[in-house]
């Protein structure tokens, strides 16, 4: 029987107390206790009175006296038998026969172990029964504690959003509100520069400690670092194997911080996160302990925030959990928990937080430069605002703020340079690369931690969105609005993955469905003399100016972070402001969220279950107004919610909704509002003219704009997501990679299509043989179907192209190839159907 993680701790714990207890008062019955009978303590007298006295004892012989002590368990019958002699109370007893006695202690010198068993084992039972209860109350008495604890945090942050004075929108405004609201306000309390999480995050701490809050963003909210990492919510486990190999307490700290802050934040946005099982396989039988202590130290360091107890599996389990995994020298694997989440739409419903309770946000404005004036106390010039531009229509205008935050991950520097140029750097840019392969390469509901890369790096292999992440990669880059994934990068994450699957899986470079590079904004401190110390935590510097800068940290520890940005901040402006409020305040779509929503949304409004689920997940208590939007099918089932591709659950209606979002441009939906981009890139490009079509009406858009819009979301894929053409897949495999009877096996199979023997097929060809075999494909799709194998783009297949294509399928550059597909499903079919018998072709019986 399989034990959760709470039970099995609790079932360790009490074992653990009845073996010590019981092990203890073994050992002290075989203990002596020397001095006089006269000198006995309370406890003695609490042990006559247990009816367990000692050898040697007033209540056992007649003489005091120093002499060894043993114990002795007497029935009712043979106590009474003891000599009627008042002990130190007064109390008598039975007198025992001397030969009786002698007899008695006789055998007890000579064989101990005659009186050890039945006499130390009820003490031992009874006072295991004792103190294992006792232990059992207290055990189950925290638990009920910690819950409780949790309890009235909730309660604690449902009073504190009730205090909030900030006055919160049901209806969202419109950008072009907001850029007005930015334009027309005079003065600002808080201006912050940076749309990502930290920056999003300062906006929702300053406009709920009654701040009057601006944001701006120069392209879309989370269009950078914080919508490409790992999609985890964690303290870091290496971080804190580093603080303990090297007594770091500055790393400590940091684990500790980000385990707080992991815990917050799956409890103030339940729809975008949830736990996540992770397993650390084990293939040599002494990392087995050592892993085990320091999973073991992660959750003792979570406190009463550990969202489940780890726990070991064995080999058999570990592989019935995760089939896929290699086999050869596995001990057993170590299972933790840590959180997941989908960090753009968690970026977005800290930013919409923000709007909601009064701050006035823009995307797509861009800071020119920094406003300054001349401080009448002191006579420097103190930062006073931005000037900005709206990349939409080129507008310009300045937003004028007593205090201004920089928080612009990777370009921090270029912001710190627009407020003093002899300033020097403190990011150190790493670039992250992962990759998305099919969601049949990991469980559903367990992900897998390589501690050890061949080069000393961690690789995470994460099931997301039914799909699975792998990563990361840590290398020095340059700063870039564009990173782009390398190919050294993908093939590197491609072997990781081999070395800890089993050889049965085949992992193929053709199955990586989509690639994106994240930079990482690693920082040195600028009060430090060493220009080369990085800082594994985060800084807030305040410049001469008055400059506010938050830079480095984690993901998961952005509402910390911005505290204390905000803190030093008000400190520094002389703000008044009331104290930071943003622990346990819920996110957009939390409220109303529950995990059953889902059914709701299938019973109220005809949509198929995994679309349900889907925006149930995405949307939270929004998805109704999601689902409102959607357009009625015109099928029987689903009712309404037209997919924008078959293969996802992301519906039309979403895009209408993106556009409340602020999304401006079809790769803030492909990429940021839906996931579509990150998880499968031919399959955003197959949905990109719908989508662009559907911004174009709602917008306004002209034919030129339109076009405009799905070629750059297009150069989006492919630049940066990983995105390769199947013709560009083909032109790497250059050399046909195939044995003599695979080229007279595919040569056969050109030849069902190439009928005449051109040495070349064209759609005609090819819609010939799928009539014969009843099979009915769009012509405009047939086309495209082909001319992704077309290489040299003459409208014609020949007999090298496709044994190019086939060497490409082989060697796992393509893994799928419709047009391979195509010709193989056919060929089958055609070869099934054999010649009519001679006795059959007249139609006779």
């Amino acid at each position: 029987m399989f034990l959760t993680g709470c039970q099995r701790h609790r079932q360790c714990a009490f074992v653990y107390v009845v073996r010590t207890v019981r092990q203890t008062l073994l050992r002290r019955s075989h203990r002596g206790v020397e001095g006089p009978a006269s000198s006995r303590t309370p406890l003695d007298a609490f042990r006559c009175e247990r009816r367990v006295f000692p050898i040697g004892s007033a209540r056992c012989h007649s003489a005091g006296g120093a002499r060894s002590t043993s114990w002795l368990w007497l029935s009712k019958t043979q106590e009474l038998r003891f000599a009627s002699r008042p002990d130190a109370f007064g109390r008598r007893a039975a007198a025992l026969p001397p030969e009786r006695l002698v007899y008695r202690l006789k055998n007890i010198n000579n064989n101990p172990r005659e009186w050890q068993g039945p006499m130390a084992f009820r003490k031992a039972l009874k006072r295991t029964a004792i103190i294992g209860g006792g232990a059992a109350a207290t055990f189950f008495g925290f638990s009920h504690l910690i819950e409780y604890r949790k309890s009235q945090a909730r309660l604690a942050h449902v009073a504190a959003e009730a205090e909030l004075k900030a006055p919160f929108a049901d209806e969202l405004p419109s950008r072009r509100a907001q850029l007005a609201a930015l334009e027309i306000t005079e003065e600002f309390d808080v201006l912050v520069i940076g749309g990502g999480a930290t920056g999003a995050g300062c906006a929702l701490d300053a406009v709920t400690r009654n701040l009057k809050t601006a944001l701006v963003e120069r392209s879309d909210f989370s269009s950078g670092t914080s919508s490409r990492s790992t999609k985890l919510i964690h303290g870091g486990v290496r971080y804190l194997q580093k603080a303990i190999m090297q007594l770091d307490y500055e790393q400590y700290m940091m684990v500790k911080e980000a385990l707080h802050e992991r815990a917050n934040l799956l409890e103030i946005a339940p729809h975008l996160s949830a736990p996540l099982p992770i397993m650390l396989p084990v293939y040599k039988w002494w990392q087995l302990p050592y892993y085990w202590a320091g999973i073991k130290m992660y959750d003792l360091v979570a406190g009463i925030q550990c969202l489940k107890s780890s726990y070991v599996l064995s080999k058999a389990k570990a592989l019935e959990l995760f089939p896929m995994l290699k086999k050869d020298k596995l001990v057993g694997a170590i299972v933790y928990y840590d959180g997941q989440h989908n960090d753009a739409r968690m970026n977005l419903a800290i930013t919409i937080s923000a709007a909601r309770y009064g701050a006035a946000i823009a995307n797509y404005t861009e800071v020119v430069s920094l406003l300054k004036k001349k401080d009448e106390e002191t006579g420097k010039e103190k930062v006073c605002g931005a000037h900005c531009r709206d990349v939409v229509t080129g507008r310009e205008f300045d937003v004028k703020a007593k205090c201004v935050i920089n928080a612009t991950g990777p370009f921090t520097d270029s912001v710190r340079k627009m407020d003093n140029q002899e300033t020097r750097n403190i990011c150190q840019p790493s670039a992250g690369v992962h990759i998305v392969i099919p969601g049949y390469y990991s469980p559903d509901n367990m992900g897998l931690l390589d501690p050890a890369t061949s080069d000393g790096r961690v690789i995470f292999f994460l099931p997301w969105e039914k799909m699975t992440i792998a990563g990361t990669t840590d290398t020095p880059t340059s700063i870039t609005a564009h990173p782009i994934p390398g190919e050294d990068d993908i093939n590197f994450i491609l072997r990781e993955v081999r070395n800890y699957l089993s050889p049965d899986v085949e992992v193929r470079r053709g199955d990586v469905l989509a690639a994106w590079s994240g930079i990482r904004p690693l920082v040195t401190d600028p009060n430090s003399k060493d220009t080369q110390s990085i800082c594994r935590n985060h800084i807030v510097s305040i410049s001469d100016s008055g400059l506010v800068t938050i830079a480095g940290g984690k993901w998961t520890t952005y509402r910390s972070m911005a505290e204390e940005t905000l803190d030093a901040a008000i400190k520094a402006h002389g703000l008044s402001a009331e104290p930071c409020k943003t622990v346990g305040l819920m996110l957009e779509g939390a409220k109303g969220w529950t995990p059953t929503l889902y059914i709701r949304l299938v019973q109220d409004y005809g949509l198929e279950k995994e679309v349900a689920q889907h925006l149930a997940a995405t949307y939270g208590g929004k998805a109704f107004d999601v689902a409102k939007m959607a357009q009625v099918t015109g099928q029987r089932w689903p009712i309404v919610g037209k997919r924008l591709v078959s293969e996802f659950p992301y519906i039309e209606s979403e895009v209408l909704y993106a556009i409340k979002e602020y999304a401006c441009t079809a790769i803030d939906v492909i990429a940021l509002r839906t996931r579509l981009g990150f998880l499968n890139v031919q399959a955003a490009d197959e949905a990109l003219p719908r989508i662009v079509q559907i911004m174009a009406k709602e917008l306004g858009w002209s034919q030129e704009k339109t076009t405009a819009e799905l070629e750059a979301a297009r150069k989006f894929l492919y630049h940066e997501m990983g995105y390769r053409s199947r013709s560009e897949q083909l032109t790497k495999t250059s050399e046909i990679n195939l044995d003599y009877q695979e080229v007279i096996r595919y040569k056969k199979r050109f030849h069902k299509f190439d009928k005449e023997g051109k040495g070349f097929i064209t759609t005609v060809d090819v819609q010939q043989v799928l009539d014969n075999i009843n099979v009915q494909i769009d012509e405009n799709a047939l086309h495209e179907i082909l001319n992704e194998v077309d290489l040299n783009k003459n409208g014609q297949i020949e007999i090298d192209e496709f044994l190019q294509l086939m060497s490409a399928v082989k060697k796992g550059e393509m893994s799928d190839s419709r047009l391979a597909i195509l010709m193989k499903t056919a060929e089958e079919t055609l070869n099934k159907r054999g010649p009519v018998t001679v006795d059959r072709s007249g139609g006779g019986v």
